[in-house]
């Protein structure tokens, strides 16, 4: 990886934005205000969503050929602003909204999850993500179960009638629209539907579902249209025998257009690689270094895990706020005490909570998610753009990339200095993640199968933890195939947090008090969570630069 090119300055990509593809390059020549942009983000996000078809999001292909003039009119707009008198984080909005546009162009183009991927079409999600949007493609009418308190007051039956009413013409039109070859992605799409099936039902356990005539009659529905649906998957499975990934190409143009990455798909199998490697090492010697300490002992009972989890809990945020790591909101505490985990049977745990019943502080310390979401709640930037997810998962080298990078800033600042043999399962997750990235770009680049890039995933995980459980295994390579650069995204993101603290830090080292962590996590915080290379940009004035290498093309099957 060019660590100079790296670092080169981001605002000369934005003077001289390649071309992109689908529409003619126009030069930023006409005079424009930042108003106009607001302006633009708002008919732009009101065109993204979808016209209905039969009271279900239309995916068909007949209505994005259709619509494809009017989309390439709002591209047009935006690459014809001259943002150079803007200020930075004006400038940066307009990326933001340029990164979301390349979003829908490619995946009309080339990722068509609603042709290739059936788990696409999953509609019922049980479960809050701890990112701004679920992971991975959804379409727009999602019914989040988990946002419903039962019973339900009348406005909110209304609210999942309507809601689960969109999932018996959304499968019907899946059967329309999936016609792709992409064998990984459908074998595993049918788990996913399947799923779906088994969680409706379980709405009909929940008090006052079963005396209600016309819920019962909408929950039942949309079980017989979710069992069709798999039946009509399992049929057509025998006839999809085409690779999955969408080829090394592809995957840097999305990247560096998209998620705004400045990286290639080489770059990214190099630093996996690296992390993977510095993580093992790291791992042996810390595990040599503290060869005359006692081993940890994990939790053996629910009191004994209940117990440590609220020991970790106390000990994380009295170490973010005494050590001046980041300002610690009134909102933090009730965010992670949402999420400190139960004891699990030993045959039970799965990775991550493998690590949290030895210490979960390392995992407490990723969920520093969910402080970014308690803030989105609780302190919703006044900034419409950034107010809400970015689209296309846009966010992922942000959320990911710092969630992952203080498990080990948090490291080495001294939160266990307490007890040195926690650090070993900081090493033990970097190792985990980069493994399952290398896998994923391996199955991008359609040189793996997506069971080949799990086994990369499994066997380079220390201590075997990743082969306890198969479910977690299945469910982040799937992820990670449906996605791309998601995979990658938590060691990538790190490694450009890193890069834009240490810019930070370089450029506040003449002054007399120096550098300090909450100076640094406070600023980035504020941003909202926009990818990583225009919060460098933003925060120093040296962002990573991101270009077009390759027109983005090619079809995947």
């Amino acid at each position: 990886m060019n660590t100079s090119r790296f670092l080169s300055i981001l605002i000369l990509s934005f003077l001289l934005f390649p071309t992109l593809p689908g529409s003619a390059y126009t030069s930023k020549s006409t005079p424009a205000s930042y108003a106009a942009l607001k302006s633009l983000f708002q008919e732009w996000r009101a065109f993204e969503t979808p016209p209905l078809r039969e009271g279900a999001p239309d995916y068909t292909a007949q209505t994005f050929k259709a619509r494809r003039p009017a989309f390439e009119q709002l591209q047009e707009a935006l690459l014809a602003m001259d943002t150079s008198e803007w200020t930075v984080p004006q400038r940066v909005d307009w990326a933001l909204v340029w990164a979301e546009m390349n979003g829908y162009d490619f995946n009309d183009r080339i990722l068509r999850p609603w042709a290739r991927d059936p788990a696409f079409y999953k509609s019922l999600w049980t479960y809050r993500s701890d990112v701004p949007a679920h992971e991975g493609p959804t379409h727009h009418r999602t019914t989040e179960i988990w946002t419903y308190a039962f019973p339900l007051s009348t406005s909110e039956r209304a609210r999942l009638i309507k809601d689960l009413k969109v999932i018996p013409p959304l499968n019907k039109q899946a059967q329309l629209n999936l016609t792709g070859n992409a064998r990984d992605l459908w074998i595993a799409g049918i788990r996913d539907i399947r799923t779906q099936s088994s969680d409706l039902k379980a709405i009909i356990q929940q008090p006052g579902v079963e005396g209600d005539e016309e819920l019962m009659e909408t929950i039942e529905a949309a079980i017989a249209s979710t069992d069709e649906l798999v039946r009509w998957l399992e049929a057509e499975a025998g006839n999809k025998t085409g690779p999955s990934g969408i080829g090394k190409d592809n995957y840097t143009w999305y990247l560096q257009n998209v998620h705004l990455v400045p990286m290639t798909w080489e770059d990214e199998v190099m630093l996996m690689k690296r992390e993977l490697a510095r993580a093992w090492s790291a791992l042996k010697l810390e595990e040599h270094r503290n060869r005359d300490l006692p081993e940890l002992t994990a939790a053996n009972s629910p009191e004994a895990y209940a117990e440590l989890a609220e020991r970790s809990a106390k000990s994380l945020l009295y170490f973010l706020e005494q050590d001046q790591m980041v300002t610690v909101k009134a909102y933090f505490e009730p965010a992670l005490r949402e999420h400190l985990g139960a004891y699990i049977p030993e045959e039970d745990r799965h990775f991550f909570w493998i690590t949290a019943h030895y210490d979960p502080r390392p995992l407490y310390s990723h969920f520093y998610h969910w402080f970014e979401l308690a803030r989105m709640d609780n302190e919703p930037h006044p900034n419409e753009i950034r107010r809400e997810a970015l689209l296309y998962n846009i966010f992922d080298s942000r959320s990911e990339g710092v969630a992952t990078a203080v498990e080990e800033m948090f490291l080495q600042a001294g939160l266990y200095d307490d007890d040195p043999r926690v650090r070993e399962i900081v090493y033990i997750l970097i190792a985990q993640r980069a493994a399952r990235g290398l896998g994923s770009l391996y199955a991008h680049a359609n040189e793996m199968t997506m069971e080949e890039a799990g086994k990369i995933h499994s066997e380079y995980t220390p201590r075997g933890w990743m082969k306890t459980e198969k479910e977690l295994l299945i469910f982040e390579q799937h992820l990670y195939l449906r996605q791309p650069g998601y995979g990658t995204s938590y060691i990538t993101g790190k490694y450009l947090v890193e890069a834009a603290l240490a810019d930070f830090a370089r450029l506040q080292e003449p002054e007399a008090d120096g550098f300090v962590p909450m100076d640094f996590f406070d600023r980035l915080n504020a941003m909202g969570n926009i990818p990583i290379a225009l919060g460098h940009w933003e925060l120093t004035g040296e962002p990573a630069v991101y270009h077009n290498t390759k027109e983005a093309g090619s079809k995947s099957d």
